[in-house]
């Protein structure tokens, strides 16, 4: 095939490598979510210990990635001081404990699908932990994109059937942490020029996460588990349970590494539309006009938030290109220069 059969077959290949990494990535989020939600729910397996259930997932997480990074060293670990590690990384380990927790415990009192409704509150969190940390400039109009989102997961909270406070607050505590967490691997890691990826961040958080979670496990859940002695704990399951928590790091790896960050938050719209639809139609949650309009605002909200930093994206980079051009018209002009007094010279 001529050059443009060639193009086309590796623009083919690339898109199809793209889909694939966007359908994994969306199954296995899927399939943590929907994994998760059946272990916690007291009307399916009915094991409520959230706190345990996320120090399975920790354990399971800082095992495999010490073996990939220390014995098989298939990845390379980072350059970590002490200093660092207990001024960034413990602080970070902290505050995703807290949100493991928290949004765990949420699947035992909320829906499938509403608990995918108020998490389209993330970016709302993440600008406005942005702005008081300095890390984002306060604009009115973005503000009112925060606030249009808001509005639409408030309206989708009212006409929630099976509407929990506790779960709420659950749920939205574990928001604010998460938001927090991001916003201090900006502040404390990217200034210190130190970035993770996922196996690298389940090396060095995880064993932390799970020291942090070992003091709540011991005061609230160790005595319940020591009553239930009658409970048989289903290794396989919490063992595929486990792994699909690591394989789902992995995916988001790839999906981000291969494609882009706001390929991700598309797929996420997918996967969030496909979660409520599994909630309705399978898990027979209640799902009600009120709540698909309220989640509609906010995801109008959440879609036109992501246009908006992709175009603050392009205008940066087309900032960037006269400032290019510039630099390697001089660089040519440099070389012609010298090329003249070569030529001088040698005449």
């Amino acid at each position: 095939m001529g050059k443009g059969g060639a193009f086309s077959e590796a623009v083919l290949k690339n898109i199809i490598l793209s889909y694939t990494y966007v359908g994994i990535w969306i199954f296995l989020s899927f399939t943590v979510i929907v994994f998760n939600k059946y272990i916690l729910d007291r009307k399916m397996y009915n094991w409520p210990y959230p706190i345990s259930l996320t120090m399975i997932h920790m354990s399971f997480c800082s095992s495999l990635a010490y073996i990939l990074v220390s014995i098989l060293k298939v990845i390379e670990p980072v350059q970590m001081t002490r200093d660092v590690y207990l001024t960034s990384v413990v602080p970070i380990g902290l505050l995703y404990s807290l949100s493991l927790w928290l949004s765990n415990s949420a699947y035992i009192f909320l829906s499938v699908s509403f608990i995918q409704m108020l998490k389209a509150l993330m970016p709302v969190a993440v600008y406005s932990i942005g702005v008081l940390f300095n890390k984002e400039n306060f604009k009115p109009r973005t503000m009112s994109n925060m606030l249009s989102i808001s509005l639409g997961v408030a309206v989708a909270a009212y006409g929630e059937a099976q509407f929990n406070a506790w779960g709420v607050a659950l749920q939205l505590g574990a928001v604010a942490f998460e938001a927090t967490r991001l916003v201090l691997i900006q502040t404390l890691l990217s200034s210190k020029g130190i970035t993770f990826n996922p196996i690298t961040s389940l090396y060095y958080v995880s064993p932390c996460c799970f020291l942090f979670l070992s003091i709540p496990w011991m005061i609230v859940e160790y005595p319940l588990l020591s009553e239930a002695s009658s409970f048989k704990f289903d290794y396989m399951m919490f063992l595929t349970n486990s792994f699909c928590a690591f394989a789902l790091n992995l995916a988001v790896f790839l999906l981000v590494g291969k494609t882009s960050a706001l390929t991700m938050n598309v797929a996420g719209v997918v996967k969030d539309w496909l979660l409520i639809a599994f909630s309705w139609s399978v898990i027979k949650d209640t799902v009600t006009p009120i709540n698909l309009f309220g989640y509609g605002i906010a995801f109008m909200g959440v879609a036109y938030y992501n246009h908006a930093k992709l175009q603050a994206l392009k205008a940066r980079e087309s900032e960037k290109k006269p400032d290019h051009t510039e630099a390697t018209k001089l660089l040519e002009e440099s070389k012609l220069e010298n090329a003249i007094k070569k030529s001088e010279s040698a005449n």
